[in-house]
């Protein structure tokens, strides 16, 4: 019987996801109570926007969860290596196979012709997937552009019919999808990176992953990669696609709605431990039903057949309850005083605050209502907290949506990146810069006679600054429907 091997594989383009956290969770109870190995592979093809800082947060993100893998790009692992840009040679072996069995073809058809062509296809209201058929040149048109050195994109051959595809899910049995929505994926870009689709199936087969489980949202993709793995003549890993998360009011989880970065939980205060808890009661429960559970509980009592299909509510209150038991319950005086100098009073922490902390201090006693503010979760403030300034209330709103969305696309989170952002709005508000920053002071410490906003937000990171920039906007009652679609508009036009 062949090995259990199992993978997570986050994308390193922003904050490490409680998303990628769940997934990572499952794969590895399945693993460890199967007896296999658990790997972690970094699918880091989108260039422009791929991190080596994503990449760590994440490591140490899902270390701090205590989940450890066998295999991956700091561990290594005879199957390495483990990051998809330092495989490029390996995807265009595999593509140049296709090509000369002709299950891929090259495809030099412009993004305005795919427009067109999709937009053709609407108007005659039929299926938008464009087939070969549809990308297909004239041989002498193909011969032109290739010789004129033109860009081109490889993609795989699909059925042009509409016939009905079968997968097997191992919580949902067979599932069947039509081959009519299944467009001619793209398998290598025009700057020879592999496409998602590509890449998973490459390094899942040649990695020996026998179970992938991932969220449902991919799904749809599963023609595509049980085509893929039928043209190379492989057996195709058995698929399990999991309930996606939601927020309370069963949307998709999302950062607009809910913290979504581990980082954020852990800054929060969270033990890890209940953090992971929470997460394994996402669609799953114990067989003896009880909530609070630990890693090793789990795995000793697991089984992927008791995921229930319908989408988990991710409740940060919830969440903080079960964390107050862990609390309560798991740590004693001592144990509870080690984990608080460890998460709040460490030095590596103490000495990011204390530069911006000591010019003004005459007393070791002032610090703590300098910097309560870093060590602080959800402020406490009220609409009140941000009267008698010189931007009013709608204004005020805008203000800060406007932020929440320029932060939301900053890469680089350091001060002069922070400050050039948003003086970008600032400019575009045509609002004196000390006028523009005092709502932000408030939202994010809890009041205008503080640290410098922009160093504050370096030291308390991206994603509780972009939190608390959230609660402010929502305690101020947010951005209305109509009003959002206008403030779009005018974002778009900010940023050119």
């Amino acid at each position: 019987m062949t090995a259990v091997r199992t993978r997570v594989a986050p994308s390193p383009t922003g904050d490490p996801h409680v998303g990628t956290a769940y997934i990572a969770l499952f794969n590895y109870c399945f693993a460890k109570a199967n007896g296999g190995q658990f790997l972690l592979r970094v699918e880091d093809t989108d260039q422009q926007r791929s991190t080596s800082e994503s990449e760590q947060a994440i490591l140490d993100s899902l270390r701090w969860l205590g989940l450890e893998w066998d295999e991956g790009p700091d561990v290594g692992g005879a199957a390495g290596p483990y990051r998809q840009s330092e495989r490029s040679e390996i995807y265009r072996e595999h593509v140049e196979k296709l090509l000369a069995s002709g299950h891929a073809f090259k495809c030099y058809r412009t993004p305005e012709e795919l427009d067109a062509l999709r937009e053709q296809r609407r108007e005659a209201g039929q299926r938008t997937a464009l087939k070969p058929s549809d990308l297909k040149l004239s041989e002498d048109e193909q011969a032109k552009r290739e010789a004129e050195g033109a860009p081109y994109v490889i993609r795989m051959v699909v059925p042009e019919d509409d016939g009905r595809c079968v997968v097997n899910d191992m919580l949902r049995g067979e599932v069947e999808l039509d081959w009519g929505q299944v467009d001619a994926q793209i398998l290598l870009k025009s700057d020879g990176m592999p496409t998602y689709h590509l890449a998973n199936v490459v390094d899942d087969h040649l990695m020996g992953i026998t179970h992938v489980i991932r969220g449902e949202e991919w799904i749809n993709s599963a023609p595509k990669h049980k085509l893929l793995y039928q043209y190379f003549g492989w057996e195709m890993p058995v698929l399990c696609h999991l309930p996606l998360l939601r927020n309370p009011d069963k949307s998709k989880l999302s950062k607009r709605k809910n913290p979504t970065s581990i980082l954020y939980y852990q800054k929060m205060g969270y033990l890890p431990e209940a953090l992971l808890n929470y997460l394994g009661r996402m669609g799953w429960s114990m067989p003896d039903e009880r909530e609070k559970f630990s890693l090793h509980d789990m795995i000793a009592a697991f089984d992927i057949q008791r995921v229930s299909l319908g989408g988990p509510i991710f409740d940060v209150e919830k969440l903080s309850w079960l964390n107050g038991l862990w609390i309560r319950e798991e740590l004693s005086l001592e144990q509870l005083a080690d984990r608080l100098r460890d998460w709040a009073f460490n030095r590596e922490r103490l000495l990011d605050i204390l530069p911006h902390a000591q010019p003004r201090m005459e007393t070791f006693s002032d610090l703590a209502p300098l910097a309560a503010f870093f060590f602080s979760g959800k402020l406490r403030l009220t609409a009140e907290s941000f009267q008698g300034l010189a931007v009013q209330e709608d204004a005020l709103v805008e203000l800060l949506q406007l932020c929440v969305w320029q932060l939301d696309n900053l890469r680089e989170w350091n001060r002069d990146a922070i400050f050039q952002s948003l003086k970008t709005v600032a400019d575009a508000l045509e609002l004196k810069m000390k006028d523009f920053v005092a709502p932000l002071f408030i939202a994010v410490a809890g009041s205008t006679a503080s640290i410098s906003v922009f160093d504050s937000m370096v030291v308390l990171g991206p994603d509780m600054s972009r939190a608390r920039l959230r609660d402010a906007l929502n305690l101020l009652g947010g951005v209305g429907k109509k009003k959002l679609k206008k403030l779009e508009k005018r974002y778009a036009e900010i940023t050119g």
